[in-house]
């Protein structure tokens, strides 16, 4: 009994802390209508903050605690009501940009400012006295503390929500933002004062929490999963229920911790109970507020046969260019364009035709790389396939929850699946599911071969590099008839409405599991290749913070965009790595640009998405009859030279860059202003009629209706 009470109070003191942040989280979203994925890395950011001014540079924890709560907090409160006022109106992927930018960038921030590698920790307060005994329970000075804090909390919130009118105002913005502003009171007032108070909550949360652990940025961004399960229990706008749930998550972590039996499969379930707590909640209670669709959703563009087959065929191009001018060492790093550009595709039929988010798929590709690791230890074709299948069959497992989930729930049900693979999945030694034995990363890291094709034994890097080539433009020609097709069309018609795809005799249950399963098969291939390319992969390369930048970048792509991938590749492997070997001062800010990347893109600095302005841009040069031969031609040209050692890389890719430049400059001055729009009334008589003008007139209508 005496060890039960014992670890009833450490878990009593732990949801006090999550009960803390948990109360700021849903303070702004039932205030602000914006769910923030990072009000933990605000907390970390402000623990940071404490131990620098306490620790760093001995400043009294008295005078370092107010500076943190009563300046840094509140100004980052209102550089988070600032940021993310611009997401109003967008759709449910493009409104998560901003926050899951604003929690990649903190952590890389954090990282860049307070070196990862030097250990940190603070004191907890009041260490040096006493502990308190109650009979046989024993209570710290900072479990008290931390128990007091927040019962103030929770009566400090009762006071300002209804006995002031600050209170009053944000209360009532929840229910109708344009009728409180009729009536004399200021919305945006009330929106900053609920971000200063989910900051000033965060904050407390962190420098409490932070003597208990270390000081780790992703570890304590990645706290804010139990806070998550807390607000949950809240259903986002309860804060009694919140502070239930944070008991609950506290106590399930405490008594996991000193019951949970010594056995090589369960020490990492203590450390995913949270996210698995969180997963059940979602599925348990109802979420109807969320469950309504954005109007504004961005449209899809319909891909070209020729188009597309014209881009597959530059894709596995520039994999032989590649391939043929990059020595060992250049293209175990740069080859990773085409891996990532696989696992970049993987978002366009799911959240980009089907509306449906998802947070997880880089750790669906690590299964991916596991399963093809140990059953194409030797080369096996089939290992490859049966990779996609298994991870196929793990997306259609996650389609289940998503029939009653939707927008954030979705994304927080993804981002729960991701953290169970990557504390606890990830770490067992060996699973059999369906037959098939699965041993995952149990010597910290598998191994991966290129696979036997026809005779040909893909083992050398190059070799690997153009096969990944061939499977991204595959993947993506595949992707563009699927657009073209009619069940492409019944996914669009699905995430335009969820409820009128039904009702009009849609199965919402297949079509989810088909593209959920057909988004993670693809995962899958991305993450076999992956492992191939760099030999050996770990557990780490397929996290849940390391998907965050590949989700941001596709989202700045466009999501409907089958070129997406490619782009996401480029963009990841491509100038994110090059940088640094250039200007090796600049690695920290070069990790930092697509989250900056995402916030401009929810600022509204990129309108519809970079392939949208790219291809405005671009298409006519590749369409013009004597500037694109010309263009291959020099390119071709210059590719020779390299092979023959006349130049050097950099000449290579300089003069691509000219050539390119130099078309795209001679179209834009032979380049004829456009005719304005045609009435819809004269398509087909002024204007001839166009393949995809049935499908706008269908869209628009269903809209107007």
């Amino acid at each position: 009994m005496e060890q039960f009470l014992a670890f009833g109070i450490v878990g009593l003191s732990t949801a006090a802390i999550y009960a803390i942040i948990g109360s700021g989280l849903v303070l702004t979203y039932t205030t602000t209508g914006v769910f923030n994925f990072a009000h933990g890395a605000a907390g970390m950011v402000s623990a940071f903050v404490y131990w620098q001014l306490h620790i760093g540079w001995g400043v009294p924890a008295p005078l370092a605690i107010a500076a943190v709560l009563l300046v840094f907090a509140p100004l980052f409160g209102l550089v988070f009501a600032r940021a993310l006022a611009p997401t109003q109106g967008l759709g449910d992927a493009e409104k998560l940009v901003m926050t899951i930018a604003l929690l990649s960038g903190l952590i890389l921030l954090a990282q860049w400012v307070w070196d990862p590698n030097t250990a940190r920790t603070l004191p907890k307060f009041f260490a040096e006295q006493r502990p308190m005994h109650f009979g046989v329970v024993t209570i710290t000075w900072h479990q008290a503390l931390t128990m007091v804090v927040a019962i103030a909390v929770a009566v400090g919130l009762r006071i300002l929500l209804y006995r002031t009118r600050t209170g009053a105002e944000m209360r009532a913005t929840v229910d109708d933002r344009a009728l409180v502003g009729l009536t004399g009171a200021d919305p945006r007032r009330a929106n900053r004062v609920a971000w200063i108070l989910g900051s000033e909550l965060a904050a407390i949360g962190g420098i409490l929490v932070a003597p208990t652990v270390a000081l780790d940025a992703p570890q304590l961004s990645l706290l804010i999963v139990s806070a998550y399960t807390a607000a949950i229990f809240g259903r986002l706008r309860s804060l009694p229920m919140t502070f239930l749930g944070a008991i609950v998550v506290g106590c399930l972590e405490s008594y996991l911790t000193g019951y949970l039996p010594q056995n090589e499969y369960l020490p990492g379930l203590r450390l995913a109970a949270p996210a698995l707590l969180l997963f059940i909640a979602l599925l348990l209670f109802p979420h109807g507020r969320l469950r309504g669709r954005d109007r504004r959703l961005s449209p899809v563009p319909l891909p070209t046969v020729s188009g597309s087959a014209a881009f597959a065929a530059l894709v596995v191009a520039l994999g032989v260019v590649l391939a043929t001018v990059l020595g060992e060492a250049d293209l175990i790093t740069y080859g990773q364009i085409f891996a990532f550009g696989v696992i970049g595709l993987s978002f366009v039929p799911l959240a980009g035709y089907a509306g449906q988010i998802s947070l997880c798929q880089l750790s669906i590709a690590g299964i991916g790389a596991v399963i093809y690791a140990q059953y194409g230890a030797d080369g096996q074709w089939w290992a490859l396939l049966l990779a996609m299948a298994v991870a196929g069959a793990v997306g259609a497992v996650i389609a289940l929850p998503a029939l009653r989930l939707s927008g954030v729930y979705l994304a927080l049900a993804t981002v729960a699946f991701s953290v169970v693979l990557d504390r606890w999945v990830f770490t067992l030694p060996s699973v059999h599911i369906f037959g098939l034995e699965i041993n995952f990363f149990e010597q910290g890291s598998v191994s991966l071969v290129g696979p036997r094709l026809f005779g040909l034994n893909l083992d050398s890097t190059a070799q690997v590099t153009v096969f990944a080539a061939v499977c991204l433009a595959s993947a993506g020609f595949a992707i563009a008839m699927l657009r073209r097709s009619r069940f492409g069309r019944r996914l669009i018609a699905m995430r335009d409405s969820e409820a009128a795809y039904a009702t009009l005799g849609g199965d919402l249950l297949m079509a989810k599991v088909l593209v959920f399963a057909l988004s993670a098969a693809i995962a899958g291939l991305g993450g076999a290749l992956y492992g191939m390319q760099l030999r050996a992969v770990t557990s780490d390369h397929f996290n849940l913070v390391s998907g965050l930048p590949i989700f941001l970048i596709v989202v700045i792509a466009g999501l409907g965009a089958v070129g997406s991938g490619f782009f996401t590749g480029v963009a990841y492997a491509g100038p994110l790595l090059v940088i640094p070997v250039l200007w090796p001062s600049l690695l920290n800010l070069s990790q930092v640009l697509p989250s900056l990347g995402g916030i401009a893109f929810a600022g509204g600095m990129l309108g519809q998405g970079a392939i949208a302005t790219m291809r405005e841009e671009w298409l006519p040069m590749f369409r013009d009859r004597v500037v694109m031969p010309v263009v291959l031609v020099v390119s071709v040209l210059l590719w020779v030279l390299r092979l023959a050692d006349v130049i050097t890389g950099w000449h290579l890719f300089f003069g691509l860059v000219l050539a390119v430049v130099g078309a795209r400059v001679w179209i834009a001055r032979q380049r004829v202003p456009a005719e304005p729009e045609l009435p819809v009334e004269w398509w087909g008589i002024r204007r001839p009629w166009r393949t995809q003008d049935e499908e706008v007139l269908s869209r628009a209508t269903a809209a107007a209706s």
